[in-house]
């Protein structure tokens, strides 16, 4: 988690100090995209072997609603990706000289609950791809869809570690509720309708 949220936000600031726009352009968002996919296959191939790889709250959560992990591991899962996603955004402000770590914000004229709708949208598909396939191609097209809109969070950890250090809450409670209303039916809709009541092998819970 740390590497994935260090590497993440951290272009998100690189970028911004180099252009005017920052993350919010149209090639802001495609630095955004790129950086993200490859933090997260990084992230990922570190603890794979370890953890499984989770790097996301609502990932866990999904897991967990499906039946592929117990809740005493979801929690733990859950202390370690905060933590991580915390201490990330702290090296980040030391590393910079103090630089602005940027918390997750509804652009101007997107409401709570549109930004609600979105997250939902979002991390159904990203828990439905890692269910089916544990692979996920469609990260980076997410936040094409929805950086301009809420920054495309799709995960609680993300978003929890720049508003500690920054200190803004405004609407975080979107970015809790978005993705594990999306990973709770994409766990349910691919149990139920892929699964049902077969013998089955445990899913992959690694989050790509």
């Amino acid at each position: 988690m740390l590497i994935f949220v260090f590497a993440g936000s951290g272009s998100g600031m690189a970028f911004g100090k180099l252009t005017g726009g920052g993350a919010t352009t149209p090639s802001g968002l495609i630095a955004a995209s790129l950086a993200h996919a490859l933090a997260l296959f990084v992230a990922v191939a570190v603890g794979a072997n370890i953890s499984g790889g989770h790097v996301n709250p609502a990932v866990t959560f999904g897991a967990f609603v499906g039946g592929n992990i117990s809740l005493l591991k979801a929690v733990a899962y859950w202390v370690a990706q905060l933590l991580g996603s915390v201490v990330a955004c702290l090296l980040l402000k030391i590393a910079t000289g103090g630089e602005a770590v940027g918390a997750f914000s509804l652009s101007a004229g997107v409401g709570a609950w549109n930004a609600v709708v979105l997250e939902v949208v979002m991390t159904f598909g990203l828990v439905y791809t890692v269910y089916a396939t544990a692979v996920d191609p469609n990260k980076g097209a997410n936040i094409l869809a929805g950086g301009a809109f809420d920054g495309a969070s799709m995960n609680p950890a993300v978003s929890f570690g720049p508003a500690v250090v920054s200190g803004v809450w405004e609407n975080h409670w979107v970015y809790w509720l978005g993705p594990f209303l999306g990973a709770s039916i994409a766990a349910l809709v691919y149990d139920i309708i892929f699964i049902g009541q077969r013998p089955h092998d445990q899913l992959p819970s690694a989050d790509y």
